[in-house]
C-alpha cells in the first residue's frame, strides 16, 4: 500500500533528524565505554594508585596532634589533604569524562541541535506521557532492562562460584595479603561486568540503529513529493523552460537590428548574419528561427531597414550549420560572401556611390541542397 513506510529515508530526511536532534543513541554502549575505560585506568595505574591512596590514608588517619590544636594549621593541612586525595583519582574522573564525551561518537556521532532545545508542550502533557509509558517502545525498553539485569545477576553469580574459595580464603589472611588479595577479586569482578555490559551494547548498538532507520522510514508518496519539492514539479520546470526561451528570443530578436544581412526562405526559414572585418574572422549568426520565430526576425529586420536576401538553400544550410553567436561554416563561406557583396552594393546603390548591383555582381547564390552541413532536402 502507498501508504505503509516501506521506503529508506533520504538524505534529506536523515539530516533534518539530525536538525531536530533525533540520533541513534545507546545507553548500553556508552556504559560500557566508560566502565571500561575505568577498568583499564586501573589495570595500567592501580600498582600506583593503590599506593597513593595507602599513604594518603595514613596521613588522614594518623595526623600530627601539634595540627589539631591550632585551627590556623588545620585548615591548611585538610585543604593538602583533599587536594592530594583529588589527584590520586584524577586519572579515573579523566578516564570518565574521555569516554563519556567520545562513547556517542561510536553511534550518531556528536551534533547539536537548537530545534532540540526549544519548549514542547507535548513533553510535559500527562496524556503524552502516559501514552510514551504505555508504548511499543516503552516495553521494549522494559524488556531490555530485565534481560540486562538477569544477564549481569547470572555473570554475578558465576563470578562468585568461580572464586568461592578466594572469598573463603581472605577470612584467614592477615590484613596486608588479603587486602591485596581482595583488591585482586574486585578488579577481576570489573572484568566480568565490563564484558557484559560489553556484549550487551553489542546487541543494543545495532538494535537502536535500526530502530532509528525504522522510525524515519518513508512512504512511497513521501518520497515522490520530496523528489519533486527539490527537483521541481513538470508543470514548473516547463513555465522556467518556457520564459528562459523567452527571455533567449527577445535577446536574439533584439540583436537583429544589428545585423548585415537576414537570409530568408519566403515563409520559413530566417537567418540573421553580422560581419564585422576587423574584428571579425568570418561572419557570424546573431539570430535564426523557423516559422513565428523567422517572421519577428523579418518584420524586425524590416523595421531596422536591414537588408533581406531571400536564398532559400542557403537559409536552410546556415539555421542546421551554426549555432547563434557563432561563425558560419567554412562551407558556406563562398555563398555568404556573395550575398554580404550583393548587400553593400546595395547600400552604395542606395546612396548614390555605386552602380546598380545587377551591373557588377551575380543574384544571389543558390548552393544545392547537397552542400547543407547536417542537412537532408527540406520541402519547405
Amino acid at each position: 500500500m502507498s501508504g505503509d513506510k516501506t521506503e529508506r529515508p533520504t538524505a534529506k530526511r536523515l539530516r533534518e533528524a539530525r536538525e531536530r536532534g533525533e540520533l541513534p543513541r545507546s545507553r548500553e554502549l556508552s556504559s560500557a565505554v566508560v566502565v571500561g575505560s575505568g577498568v583499564a585506568v586501573l589495570m595500567a595505574t592501580g600498582a600506583g594508585i593503590a599506593a597513593r591512596a595507602g599513604a594518603w590514608l595514613r596521613l588522614a588517619l594518623q595526623p600530627d596532634p601539634a595540627l589539631l590544636d591550632d585551627a590556623r594549621t588545620m585548615l591548611p593541612w585538610a585543604g593538602r589533604l583533599s587536594a592530594e586525595g583529588f589527584l590520586i583519582v584524577l586519572p579515573l574522573l579523566l578516564a570518565g569524562l574521555v569516554a563519556a564525551a567520545v562513547g556517542p561518537l561510536l553511534l550518531g556521532g556528536w551534533n547539536f541541535s537548537v530545534k532540540a532545545l526549544r519548549f514542547d508542550a507535548g513533553k510535559v502533557n500527562p496524556l503524552s506521557g502516559i501514552a510514551r509509558m504505555l508504548s511499543t517502545q516503552s516495553l521494549v525498553e522494559l524488556l531490555k532492562g530485565i534481560v540486562k539485569a538477569l544477564l549481569l545477576g547470572a555473570l554475578a553469580a558465576a563470578f562468585l562460584w568461580k572464586h568461592r574459595d578466594g572469598f573463603l580464603a581472605l577470612a584467614r589472611m592477615d590484613v596486608g595479603p588479603g587486602i591485596g588479595a581482595g583488591v585482586g577479586l574486585a578488579m577481576s569482578a570489573l572484568l566480568w561486568l565490563s564484558g557484559g555490559l560489553l556484549f550487551i551494547a553489542l546487541v543494543d548498538a545495532p538494535y537502536q540503529w535500526l530502530a532509528w532507520i525504522k522510525r524515519l522510514r518513508m512512504t512511497r508518496q513521501e518520497v515522490r513529493d520530496e523528489f519533486k519539492q527539490a527537483e521541481g514539479s513538470p508543470e514548473a520546470k516547463g513555465r522556467v523552460r518556457r520564459l528562459q526561451q523567452e527571455r533567449s528570443r527577445r535577446r536574439m530578436i533584439a540583436a537583429v537590428p544589428g545585423a548585415d544581412v537576414v537570409v530568408v526562405n519566403p515563409t520559413h526559414y530566417a537567418v540573421a548574419l553580422k560581419y564585422d572585418a576587423p574584428k571579425m574572422r568570418a561572419p557570424r549568426v546573431v539570430a535564426k528561427g523557423v516559422d513565428e520565430v523567422a517572421l519577428a526576425i523579418r518584420e524586425a529586420a524590416r523595421g531596422a531597414k536591414v537588408a533581406i536576401v531571400e536564398a532559400p538553400p542557403l537559409a536552410r544550410a546556415l539555421y542546421r550549420g551554426a549555432a547563434i553567436d557563432q561563425e558560419i561554416p567554412v562551407a558556406l563561406y563562398a555563398a555568404v560572401a556573395q550575398v554580404l557583396t550583393y548587400v553593400y552594393q546595395l547600400r552604395q546603390y542606395a546612396g548614390g556611390a555605386g552602380g546598380a548591383p545587377g551591373t557588377r555582381t551575380a543574384p544571389p547564390p543558390q548552393p544545392d541542397i547537397g552542400d547543407v552541413p547536417n542537412g537532408q532536402p527540406d520541402e519547405r
